[in-house]
């Protein structure tokens, strides 16, 4: 073909069919080409210019072997598509790590659910220790309902069972992780037994002007609920009273707590964090070594602690989050969260990030389900 010939090309009624398969294996998702065809109803080719009055012949007289090769190559390229997003699935991570002891277990629990407008993802979602892919225990999870975000609009619904908070819980308490000494507080003055003396006599009598410590331990792990107006929390927890006698620690009297506690939820990110305040508490006193208490007495004492030491502690801790089951390289945008009966939503928009937004991210973002993920 000379030189100064052109080619113009035409393909009219091209018809692509696929058929696949998308389906939960071993925790990660497999997809499967079954059937894939193409089809094209006619194709044109026209020389210009030149010597093409001399192969436009030979073109026509090829005309069905070139369609038929633009069949077999679109056919092609889109099994190898396919294939290259079954390995991309395939590497999805099965864990996604939140601190140096909790990992969130990510694998799949069921097929996805395929509807006209969205496809629907069940998650495990319950923390297990890091590196060992071990729920701590069993907890009961409704089955989530299949319209996670009902006439919302957004792209991305997330929806998060309380059983994925109980299992964090439940992971740091058998952690002994929900354990702390108290030696400074603001009121510095009431780790001392001379603040003492008018609400626990016997006490200052005993130990007079020793320095003190608050020894607080949860009994059990905390439980979350969760409902269409509160979500909420009961935390059991011992207080025991320790006089420092020079180099000994000396428990003298345990109280038991009952404390109840309210939260509120946002998204930060790709984190679902929150913040907690106290509601109300009770106390009982569990054993003594300096006699019976008058815990009514006590009790302007203990809530100025639970104010300024568990609930800031707590706080700390939640505000930092834990990561929602993203696929790197996404982030949520305008993000809504509705409670119902034992499960919050997430429902947002999802936006692509480029690669230097996706490092600045990591740098940025803290460290941070049943879930059920839903593309709306």
């Amino acid at each position: 073909m000379s030189a100064d010939s052109r080619l113009l090309g035409k393909v009219e009624g091209m018809e692509i069919g696929l058929s696949l398969g998308l389906q939960s294996d071993e925790g990660g998702l497999k997809l499967s080409l079954s059937e894939c065809g193409c089809h094209v109803n006619d194709i044109s080719i026209e020389l210009e210019g030149g010597a093409s009055w001399f192969y436009q012949g030979m073109v026509n007289a090829f005309k069905d072997q070139i369609g038929a090769s633009v069949e077999s190559t679109i056919a092609k390229k889109l099994s190898e598509g396919v294939s290259d997003l079954d390995s991309f699935l395939q590497s999805l991570p099965k864990e996604i790590p939140v601190d140096d002891k909790a990992a969130l277990n990510v694998t799949f629990t069921s097929d996805p659910i395929l509807k006209d407008s969205s496809v629907t993802f069940e998650i495990d979602g319950l923390f297990t220790k890091r590196e060992t892919n071990q729920d701590l225990k069993s907890f009961f999870r409704n089955s989530a309902s299949s319209a996670i975000c009902p006439g919302n609009s957004k792209m991305l619904g997330i929806s998060v069972d309380e059983a994925v908070f109980n299992s964090a819980a439940a992971l740091y308490y058998n952690a002994e992780f929900m354990q702390w000494i108290v030696d400074k507080i603001p009121e510095q003055t009431l780790l001392n037994t001379a603040r003492w003396r008018f609400i626990i006599p016997q006490l200052y009598k005993k130990y007079p002007n020793q320095d003190m410590n608050l020894n607080i331990s949860l009994s059990s792990p905390p439980l979350v609920k969760i409902s269409e107006e509160y979500v909420g929390a009961n935390v059991d927890a011992d207080l025991v009273i320790d006089v420092l006698q020079a180099d000994q620690v000396i428990p003298v009297a345990c109280i038991s707590l009952v404390i109840r506690g309210s939260g509120a939820l946002r998204v930060m990110g790709n984190n679902l964090g929150g913040s907690v305040r106290l509601e109300d508490f009770s106390m009982s006193l569990k054993w003594s070594n300096i006699g019976n208490l008058h815990l009514h007495l006590l009790q302007p004492i203990v809530r100025t602690v639970i104010q300024t030491v568990f609930v800031p502690y707590a706080n700390d801790h939640l505000e930092k989050g834990f990561p929602l089951p993203i696929i790197r390289g996404f982030t949520l945008e305008n993000a809504e969260i509705i409670c119902s009966n034992s499960e919050i939503a997430v429902c947002s928009d999802v936006a692509y990030l480029d690669s230097s937004q996706q490092l600045r991210s990591r740098l940025t973002l803290p460290r941070s389900t049943p879930w059920k993920s839903k593309l709306l």
